[in-house]
């Protein structure tokens, strides 16, 4: 599906979230969890890594190693992957199963731009869940978008869900809408992500700021809520392993390849790929029908 096309907000940006990829130490546990409480397919599964997502659309990465050591307290990584709905009956109709099923839930929240739900894996890895409000009843102060913190409507969400006894999945057209990041500074993620990789600011938080490519209220968010501020992601650490961003044409992959080389990055097979924030992994890739158009 192109670009254009993909009915969701994040996705009509010059980039958008493609995957996500994560280490864990219980591959088929978490595995398993995502099929049968997040609704995603396995796409393809190996004795070490399993592929989920949606539509034959890979959006998480789960690689498994039970050596894996959990990060200290403060570590740069994941907050939380946000998977986005469609339409606001999607997220009803996970609530309802998530409620048959005695799911609980960290959280709920009505961002005003958007309507979501919060919990975390069998190893701690966070997870959103949520649907946009259409654009046009977004508000703007300038260039910054209002996203408040309200009472989530339960009852209404789960009065659009219709009753069916078949397992969840989730609906076709679910795609990462944006990663929430655990960084050691703002300073240096604006650096990073505004001044170097072309980002605009958002909206700002006490302790975190919002970023995002074509007015989208944020591809990529980052806080400091629980940072330490000299801590360093290393190697084999579980948890967030990298995040893979796609460009919709091969001008504007080409512009912030460039910009990820300037700042240290690295090239090699067609991809770009740069470590930031003391230890976070980023590649960037070519939407498939931008690269079959361009070739």
């Amino acid at each position: 599906m192109s670009q254009n096309s993909h009915p969701l907000q994040s996705h009509d940006a010059p980039f958008h979230i493609e995957s996500v990829t994560l280490l864990v130490h219980n591959l088929d546990r978490v595995a398993q969890f995502y099929v049968d409480t997040i609704g995603l397919e396995i796409i393809s599964a190996t004795r070490h890594d399993v592929a989920l997502g949606k539509d034959g659309v890979i959006l998480l990465n789960l690689h498994g190693d039970s050596a894996a050591k959990a990060p200290p307290t403060g570590t740069p990584g994941l907050f939380h992957t946000a998977f986005l709905l469609p339409e606001r009956k999607h997220l009803g109709q996970w609530l309802r199963q998530a409620r048959n099923n005695h799911k609980s839930l960290d959280g709920a929240a009505d961002h005003s731009v958007s309507e979501a739900v919060y919990l975390t894996d069998p190893e701690g890895n966070g997870i959103e869940i949520y649907a946009d409000r259409p654009r046009s009843t977004w508000t703007f102060d300038g260039e910054s978008v209002r996203m408040g913190n309200a009472r989530l409507d339960m009852p209404g969400l789960l009065a659009l869900a219709e009753s069916t006894d078949k397992p969840y999945q989730m609906p076709q057209g679910t795609r990462i809408g944006h990663v929430h990041l655990c960084v050691p500074t703002l300073a240096g993620a604006a650096q990073a992500l505004n001044t170097q990789w072309g980002l605009d600011v958002m909206c700002q938080y006490p302790g975190a700021t919002f970023f995002s490519w074509g007015g989208y209220h944020h591809h990529i968010a980052a806080n400091v809520w629980n940072s330490t501020p000299t801590a360093i992601r290393e190697a084999g650490q579980a948890g967030l392993q990298s995040v893979t961003l796609m460009a919709r044409d091969g001008a504007i992959q080409a512009d912030l390849s460039q910009r990820w080389l300037r700042a240290g990055g690295q090239h090699s097979d067609g991809e770009t790929s740069i470590t930031a924030f003391s230890g976070l992994h980023f590649s960037l890739v070519l939407e498939p029908a931008a690269a079959i158009h361009s070739g």
